[in-house]
Formats: structure tokens, C-alpha cells, sequence
């Protein structure tokens, strides 16, 4: 029996987001593209002076990448 460790599904998976992202941009305006895009549209600046620091998370989630990620999922599943 193999041992399957988690580490390798969660790269798996970011491998099949990352993947799924570049193909829907390779094709805009296609249903590959389609999706939703949330998080701060803006940047968080928090100023404390002498440091400067800036928040910001945007995360886009189309078919393609939802793709990817059952991707990953099956691979995964046979490894």
C-alpha cells in the first residue's frame, strides 16, 4: 500500500489552479474564462511611520481553473 501524504495533494491541486488560470487567460472571453473575482479591490496600507505596510488578496476562480482543480483531485487519486 502506498502512502499518500496530503503535501502532494495540495501541490497537485495548486498545479491544476495555476494551470487552469493560464489556459483560461490563453482564451478570453470564452466559457473557459468565465468566473468571479473577489478579495480588496483596493490595498490596505497600514503606516506605523518608520514602516510601511500594504495588504491586498484578489483571487479570481473561472471554469478553467475549477477544471484544474479536478484535475489535480484525479491525478492524485491514481498516484
Amino acid at each position: 500500500m502506498r502512502n499518500k501524504n496530503t503535501w502532494t495533494c495540495f501541490l497537485l491541486i495548486l498545479a491544476g489552479i495555476v494551470l487552469g488560470g493560464f489556459i483560461g487567460s490563453l482564451f478570453p472571453g470564452t466559457w473557459v474564462d468565465y468566473g468571479q473575482t473577489f478579495g480588496l479591490s483596493s490595498p490596505f496600507v497600514l503606516d506605523l511611520g518608520i514602516l510601511s505596510i500594504t495588504f491586498g488578496l484578489t483571487i479570481r476562480i473561472t471554469i478553467a481553473s475549477i477544471i484544474g482543480i479536478l484535475l489535480g483531485i484525479v491525478v492524485y487519486r491514481f498516484l
